[in-house]
């Protein structure tokens, strides 16, 4: 079976039609596949056709595909970053670590001897970031914020972290919520931070929907 890594959902569906034809069973597995879809890239093949698994980098680490020998590698990966000037996260297409590409190139020897292709130059591969920086460093930290507020932390730096958020985030994070009536002066949680917080939502969405149904 192949194991196919690709950035995201699009680009699996493009490449999954261009194999249309291929004497193989192709199929997606990707985050927000439904179960039973992910189920089916996660199995053996019962009739034991020949697999294609065309797959984010969900399959990098956390997942074991069985039957796995070969391994192609496009490089690249999709990452949220947050941006500071719009206040507002994007996805970017970037490059993966050379810590990534060993990791997916394992991929190909999990079962028995395998070989992994990468779809970049040597040169290139000299030019990768070591390691893939911590999510925490380009996330936006307004959601952690507000967690933080609702558990009387008023200070980040007392709590041990693997990785402690960038300071001048976590204040631009802490400004938004100000802005937004879910904290006050001091940086403690009002009440209307406290209806923000029982929301499974970013605190601008869920600002939004409290506001939308007091106004009718």
């Amino acid at each position: 079976d192949v194991l196919v890594f690709l950035p995201g959902a699009g680009e699996i569906r493009r490449v999954q039609e261009r194999l249309a034809d291929l004497p193989a069973r192709v199929l997606p597995l990707y985050g927000e596949l439904a179960a039973a879809e992910q189920d089916a890239a996660l199995e053996p093949d019962p009739g034991g056709a020949r697999r294609v698994i065309l797959a984010t980098n969900v399959a990098e680490t956390s997942l074991t595909i069985p039957g796995i020998r070969v391994v192609v590698d496009s490089g690249l990966m999709r990452r949220s970053v947050f941006d500071p000037v719009t206040g507002m996260s994007r996805l970017e297409t970037q490059r993966i670590s050379r810590a990534s590409a060993d990791q997916r190139q394992g991929r190909a020897g999990r079962v028995a001897a395998g070989q992994c292709y990468r779809l970049w130059s040597e040169g290139a591969q000299r030019s990768l970031a070591a390691f893939t920086a911590p999510e925490i460093a380009d996330a936006d930290l307004a959601p952690l914020a507000l967690e933080l507020a609702g558990w009387g932390a008023a200070d980040a730096a007392a709590l041990r972290w693997l990785d402690a958020p960038p300071a001048a985030t976590l204040a631009g994070a802490r400004d938004l919520l100000r802005r937004l009536g879910a904290l006050d002066a001091a940086g403690r949680m009002t009440p209307h931070g406290q209806e923000l917080a029982r929301i499974p939502a970013h605190p601008r969405l869920a600002h939004l929907l409290v506001e939308a149904r007091r106004r009718g």
